[in-house]
């Protein structure tokens, strides 16, 4: 029978580890191979959908002809970092004909339209009764929800409007060892219709993904890998028989080498 010292058993187990960690590291590592600069747009801007709750400011150089256009203010807001919370109730609601009802003016549509559009056509229109209008328009119920293998799983707010996938995913804390990094699921809704995109955080092919850039009320979800899937289900119905099989493997090693 062959022996082998202890040395060149040593030198065996640190081999297995050392691939073992290399193919980990292929499963956890963002941005693999990486051998060219990467360019991605740095202009995106979200369009208004049903259901967003805005804060429109309206200003010219009439006062008197201002107050008629204005809601009441309401109190300020802190919106010096992403936070979870409720928006002002006070702002218009795009409905599910995708305008909002102005006074004077009457219907606007909005859905379809970025901010820039949307303020351009909302100034014109003022001009018949206010000299030099200006508008701002804000999203107050932009937000994101990031649920699975993440650190802090949760719905958050977005205050100015714009986060990409890898700043939602920093948002909650990062992925867990156990998430799935090579097929992360966005579902947005488009034309009324739920639509699923899948992602690969490993590739730098995720830059020029459509949703890399986030919108209002996307899903990100990263499901669980296969040993955490395997492990979980296992532990749920044999997590006794796991307890007493490791403790009777142990002992046998442990006779074995004496």
């Amino acid at each position: 029978m062959v022996k082998f010292s202890i040395s060149y058993k040593i030198l065996c187990i640190v081999s297995l580890l050392h691939l073992c960690s290399c193919k980990t590291k292929e499963k956890l590592v963002y941005f693999q191979n990486q051998t060219d600069s990467l360019v991605t747009s740095a202009h995106f801007t979200p369009t208004f959908q049903v259901d967003d709750f805005l804060d429109i400011q309206i200003t010219g150089e009439d006062p008197e002809a201002l107050v008629a256009f204005n809601l009441p203010a309401t109190q300020a807001q802190n919106m010096s970092g992403y936070i979870q919370g409720n928006v002002s109730k006070n702002g218009y609601l795009v409905d599910a004909n995708g305008s909002i009802n102005l006074p004077i003016i009457g219907q606007f549509q909005l859905a379809g339209l970025n901010r820039m559009d949307a303020t351009q056509q909302l100034q014109e229109k003022l001009k018949l009764f206010i000299k030099n209008p200006v508008v701002q328009i804000q999203i107050q119920n932009f937000k994101i929800t990031v649920l699975g293998e993440v650190r802090s799983p949760g719905t958050y707010k977005i205050p100015n409007e714009r986060i990409t996938i890898l700043e939602a995913i920093g948002l909650s804390g990062d992925l867990k060892p156990t998430g799935l990094r090579k097929n992360v699921l966005v579902v947005r809704e488009e034309n009324n219709q739920k639509v699923e995109y899948r992602l690969d955080l490993t590739s730098k092919n995720m830059f020029n993904s459509p949703v890399y850039y986030l919108k209002q009320n996307d899903v990100v979800y990263v499901a669980p890998n296969l040993s955490a899937q395997t492990e979980s289900t296992l532990w749920r119905s044999n997590g006794g028989m796991f307890i007493t099989l490791s403790s009777l493997i142990i002992t046998t090693i442990s006779i074995i080498t004496k």
